[in-house]
């Protein structure tokens, strides 16, 4: 971390932001440089970053999910694929209007390899969510922990 701050420094380097850390890292990286985002495994069902994402927004500094969709196991769950069903929209639609909805800080970069699906990604910002439907999504994380044990 320190070669990257002297890099800063030097101009070399515009922006630092962290891949696949904690907290605790996260925080020892801010002891040396200022950090603009933060990118760790998060979505609909992984939300073992839930404080980080509160404590990054508080500091102005951006979180971004990777696996939003749940990667190489996509996200499967009968209340997403109900409340998609209930608002014409397809679950992935769904689990990325959860991600947008969570917090200010999240940007969103849903990898695709089809103009289909990038429609379908960016039509998903146009959903919105009720305080009630998005607390039915929270629980899909309850249910899937829940199925770890």
């Amino acid at each position: 971390m320190k070669v990257l701050a002297d890099l800063k420094r030097q101009g070399l380097i515009r922006h630092i932001g962290l891949s696949n850390v904690t907290a605790a890292q996260v925080a020892e990286a801010q002891a040396i440089t200022d950090i603009v985002c933060v990118q760790n495994n998060y979505n609909l069902a992984n939300r073992s970053d839930d404080a980080l994402i509160d404590h990054l927004a508080q500091q102005g500094i951006a979180y971004v999910p990777f696996f939003p969709l749940g990667g190489f196991t996509p996200l499967q769950s009968s209340t997403l694929s109900a409340v998609a069903e209930r608002l014409g929209a397809r679950p992935m639609q769904v689990a990325l209007a959860w991600l947008l909805h969570r917090s200010p800080n999240i940007l969103l970069i849903p990898g695709t390899s089809s103009v289909v699906h990038l429609r379908e990604n960016l039509a998903a910002a146009q959903l919105t969510l009720s305080p009630e439907t998005l607390a039915e999504l929270d629980r899909i994380a309850a249910a899937s922990e829940a199925a770890k044990h």
